[in-house]
């Protein structure tokens, strides 16, 4: 693979840009600043970025239909009027515990909604991964410190998630019409080098896209989990890729400066703008929740 074209796509920095997706209803891109509660949202062609204030921590978004878009935040799921930008509680999740928030989170095939939470200083074993589908919800995963890199085969029978505390990304086998597991998580992927893994998405080809925090770079594996593809950010953090198209495996990738001392942010001026990847290939756009 050749280095694709890289540009800015937003240049606005987030200090923990994350949860970028693609809304074909809409032609727009989305993404969040998890620690502000800032959801940004911008037509693919260009135009003005529409920035929404939620109130709380949010890192994830799913859409609904036409009408609504359901966010993951640091007390649940939240229906959002794409009109009027009213939010209405639909799912907590771990409401009642202020010491965590929500993080990575995607769609199955199957509309069902994976949604990670971590601790809000990554405190080892606090996070946990949660399935929602038609109103009911589910405690997957526990014992997790930074949950990452959900996303699922285009078929849906296997979906991967990671623990960025342990570097490692894991797979495990999924039922294609309700999004559960089926087993037990095996492991895809243990990252021996500098950075760690963070969030991920899965082609068109079964291959997955993952965003190495730290090491500049998104890395393409094989559905076996070798390395096929390693594509150099011009940023250290980079945080989450979505693709913005069906055609190409063109992409957003999230970046941040979270936590970076004030002579290591000298070092990577950039850190925290949202990236453009133009890439031959197939790219899949996310369904939208079931309700």
């Amino acid at each position: 693979m050749n280095q694709p074209k890289i540009s800015v796509f937003h240049n606005v920095p987030c200090q923990l840009g994350e949860g970028p997706g693609y809304d074909p209803l809409t032609k727009n891109a989305w993404w969040f600043d998890i620690v502000t509660g800032r959801l940004f949202e911008k037509p693919l062609a260009g135009g003005e970025v529409l920035i929404h204030s939620l109130g709380q921590m949010a890192s994830a978004l799913a859409v609904v239909d036409e009408h609504y878009q359901l966010i993951a935040t640091e007390t649940g799921l939240v229906l959002r009027n794409r009109q009027s930008g009213r939010l209405e509680m639909r799912q907590p999740i771990e409401a009642d515990n202020p010491l965590t928030r929500s993080n990575d989170a995607r769609v199955h095939p199957a509309g069902a909604f994976w949604i990670g939470t971590m601790g809000k200083k990554a405190e080892a074993g606090a996070g946990s991964i949660y399935w929602y589908r038609n109103g009911e919800s589910r405690k997957l995963f526990s014992d997790i410190a930074i949950p990452n890199s959900i996303c699922f085969s285009p078929d849906g029978g296997i979906a991967y998630f990671a623990d960025t505390g342990k570097n490692i990304i894991w797979r495990v086998d999924t039922d294609r019409e309700t999004g559960l597991p089926n087993g037990e998580p095996t492991e895809f992927y243990r990252h021996l080098e500098k950075g760690g893994v963070d969030g991920s998405v899965v082609d068109g080809h079964g291959n997955l896209w993952n965003a190495c925090w730290g090491r500049s770079a998104v890395d393409v594996y094989a559905p076996s989990g070798k390395r096929l593809h390693s594509i150099h950010m011009p940023v250290k953090q980079p945080s989450c890729p979505a693709f913005v198209s069906e055609d190409t495996a063109s992409m957003i990738v999230t970046t941040a400066f979270h936590e970076m001392s004030e002579a290591y942010h000298k070092t990577d001026p950039d850190a925290g703008k949202t990236y453009l990847l133009e890439l031959d290939g197939k790219g899949r756009f996310d369904p939208s929740v079931q309700l």
